[in-house]
């Protein structure tokens, strides 16, 4: 698909929970979106024909995110936009449990999601997308990237490295290029459901999500998603390589 829009938006994982509501805000906001996902979103599909691109991708297999990266699609995709922007959304919170109990094909998958392929895909849109006058790297990253949580080793540290990798790359001289690691707080999305219904053997601050559920205290994907676009297209954006739409909320 070649589009016409200035405004190119990659979005990963945007079939289901926070990524879907980002293309659906990006989308309506006459932004051109490519998803990519193991699955295809038939609504935003139908509704946005002419600005939505789906490649359905298996993003926790390296292998296979690089043998697409080594194609045309992407850097067709970027070619002539004026503002690039990637969100790298996608992301898994198992396995959770003791270290002892950790599975190690479980744990490479969750590497490969979480950490190699944001990076891939940041180097590759950066390398892509060099003409264009405004080029913007998010990675959605999380508290537990900043706080250290029991049964949590393989998340906490996997959603730490994009907060650093994005500190190294905001030291680089890339012309026309901000990034942020952006914790957006606790939504409203399956990795939720799957957090409650880990036994506590295995997440011990298990009844901690619980009561925000009980409580109505999650925020909604369409709540965050808006309050992540507004961010992601400001003038503060990458003013700082790591932030908490949380703070940043308050702070407006």
């Amino acid at each position: 698909m070649t589009t016409s829009s200035p405004v190119r938006a990659i979005v990963t994982g945007h079939a289901r929970g926070l990524g879907a509501a980002l293309a659906e805000q990006l989308l309506a906001r006459n932004v051109a979106v490519l998803g990519l996902s193991r699955s295809r979103h038939a609504t935003l599909a139908q509704r946005f024909p002419a600005l939505l691109e789906e490649i359905e991708l298996e993003l926790a297999d390296p292998v296979r995110v690089a043998q697409w990266l080594a194609g045309d699609a992407l850097r067709g995709f970027v070619s002539g936009a004026q503002s690039v922007l990637l969100i790298n959304n996608a992301g898994m919170v198992q396995p959770m449990g003791p270290i002892e109990a950790q599975d190690a094909a479980a744990i490479a998958s969750a590497v490969s999601l979480n950490v190699a392929t944001p990076l891939m895909l940041a180097s590759a849109v950066a390398a892509a997308s060099v003409n264009a006058d405004d080029r913007r790297i998010v990675h959605i990253s999380s508290g537990a990237a900043r706080n250290a949580y029991a049964g949590w080793s393989i998340y906490c540290s996997t959603k730490a490295a994009l907060d650093h990798h994005a500190r190294a790359v905001a030291l680089d001289a890339n012309r026309a290029l901000r990034i942020c690691s952006l914790a957006p707080g606790v939504i409203d999305t399956n990795m939720q459901a799957q957090i409650r219904d880990t036994g506590s053997e295995q997440f011990p601050m298990r009844e901690k999500f619980e009561d925000l559920k009980r409580n109505g205290l999650l925020s909604t994907p369409e709540q965050c998603a808006t309050q992540l676009r507004d961010y992601a297209f400001s003038d503060a954006f990458g003013q700082t390589p790591v932030a908490d739409i949380r703070e940043i909320a308050k702070q407006a």
